[in-house]
């Protein structure tokens, strides 16, 4: 990749809209951005070594590393002053709108460049693409919404730790017998703050094979959770809250709440992603042999996120190849898989959790054979997880997903604190709200 890139770098000239980014030498210099902080040791270093590493290998490439990640509060700003990074980090639920408003570069004559991006899975592809051929950004990873449950209480709540709950009625019947062992054990845990209540609210309704949004044959986008579906997960939590009584007294909780009952042993299980386990090991002092991954209950279909870069329209072409030749180097390089394996077990962070990879073919092999030859958790707990995974439908978020989540908040909210509130009323006086903002999806 190294030689070619430097190829049809040096292949740019004087026709070039835009050479100012090049010094009198030939030195093309780009910002990029995700840049772990400094709270975050080793991924930070990792990061600076694999800058070092990149710059030696292409000595006309100069990288201005900067923190932090997409802030849709002040991305337009940035754009329009010139300080947007020449690759900067965005989630699935971005780039159909900064392709719609023009906010980020067509990538697509310079895909032939790179022969890495024909083994990346075509469905990754297509989040950054605008459906009429054209992309405009790269994946750089991507995830799946499991279970993730407390081992040791299935065991002493006499439930078999190798078989998570299949369905949501018997995630209401486990969470009872855990709940059960009293000491301030609660049975299942759920969000209802800072949108991560809209976001396990709409990964729920697609356990269910229900929608959060669905674009018409009109092309236009409307609310899709006012329904039995909807009122269906809404019941169950409220049930499982106020009936049984297995969900806790404490509620409004976000994202750490939940990590930090499961890393104490007060909680049996709740919806999230496989990275949530290494996370609870190290900041919240929890032993990893202790719990496990499975799929999602209900299966028939299960939230699927993640991020990659895309590339400021201001940039020079020039700039915009050596963008692409640092994302593909630092985040899909099949040479680098097994390194990147080897690395991240000799630093004492996970390898092996049963998350999706972006590669196909010769790549996929050589990620899944690194992730074996590597591991450093207990892989076995993770099975029913990755024995079901491949069967159940991967589904993206609603567009304008955050704004979404916001509405979505104080429906969960409302349903996990009031004894008497009205589901009908909650779900469609929020249809309203989300269809308001699905109106302004191009």
């Amino acid at each position: 990749m190294t030689a070619t890139f430097a190829l049809t770098l040096s292949a740019c000239g004087a026709g070039d809209k835009d050479t100012s980014d090049r010094t009198s030498s030939g030195q093309v210099t780009i910002t990029v951005n995700n840049l772990p902080p400094e709270t975050e040791k080793v991924p930070r270093q990792n990061f600076l070594e694999d800058v070092a590493a990149f710059e030696k290998a292409n000595p006309n490439i100069k990288i201005d590393p900067k923190e932090g990640k997409m802030d849709p509060a002040t991305f337009s700003a940035k754009l329009a002053g010139g300080q947007l990074e020449n690759a900067f980090y965005v989630y699935f639920t971005d780039p159909a709108g900064l392709i719609a408003r023009k906010q980020a570069a067509d990538i697509t004559p310079y895909l032939k460049d790179f022969p890495a991006i024909q083994q990346i899975k075509p469905n990754l592809m297509q989040v950054f693409g605008d459906g009429k051929g054209h992309t405009y950004g790269l994946p750089e990873g991507n995830y799946t919404m499991g279970l993730v449950y407390n081992r040791e209480l299935f065991k002493k709540a006499g439930l078999d730790p190798n078989k998570p709950p299949a369905t949501w009625d018997e995630v209401r019947d486990y969470a009872k017998k855990i709940t059960s062992l009293g000491g301030g054990i609660n049975g299942y845990g759920d969000y209802s703050k800072n949108n991560t209540g809209g976001w396990h609210f709409t990964a729920e309704m697609y356990t269910r094979g229900g929608d959060v949004a669905a674009k018409g044959a009109d092309g236009r986008w409307t609310a899709a959770f006012n329904n039995d579906t909807g009122r269906a997960v809404l019941q169950l939590l409220k049930d499982m809250r106020f009936t049984d009584k297995s969900m806790g007294e404490k509620q409004l909780l976000e994202w750490a709440d939940l990590l930090q009952q499961m890393g104490a042993g007060k909680l049996g299980m709740y919806l999230a992603t496989a990275d949530n386990i290494p996370t609870i090991v190290s900041q919240y002092k929890g032993k990893a042999e202790d719990y496990g991954f499975g799929p999602v209950p209900g299966g028939q279909g299960t939230l699927s996120g993640g991020g990659g870069y895309m590339f400021s329209p201001r940039s020079s072409p020039e700039q915009i190849k050596a963008a692409m030749a640092w994302v593909l180097f630092k985040h899909a390089n099949p040479d680098r898989i097994e390194f990147g394996k080897e690395r991240d077990a000799r630093n004492k962070q996970p390898v092996g959790l049963p998350e999706p990879n972006i590669w196909t073919g010769a790549a996929e092999q050589t990620f899944t054979e690194a992730s074996k030859k590597f591991a450093n958790v207990p892989t076995e707990n993770f099975a029913p997880f990755v024995e079901t995974q491949a069967n159940i439908p991967l589904k993206v978020e609603p567009p304008n997903a955050q704004k979404i989540y916001a509405v979505l908040d104080p429906v969960m909210a409302a349903v996990l604190t009031k004894p008497d509130a009205d589901i009908a009323k909650l779900l469609a006086d929020a249809e309203k709200q989300v269809n308001a903002i699905l109106a302004t999806v191009q």
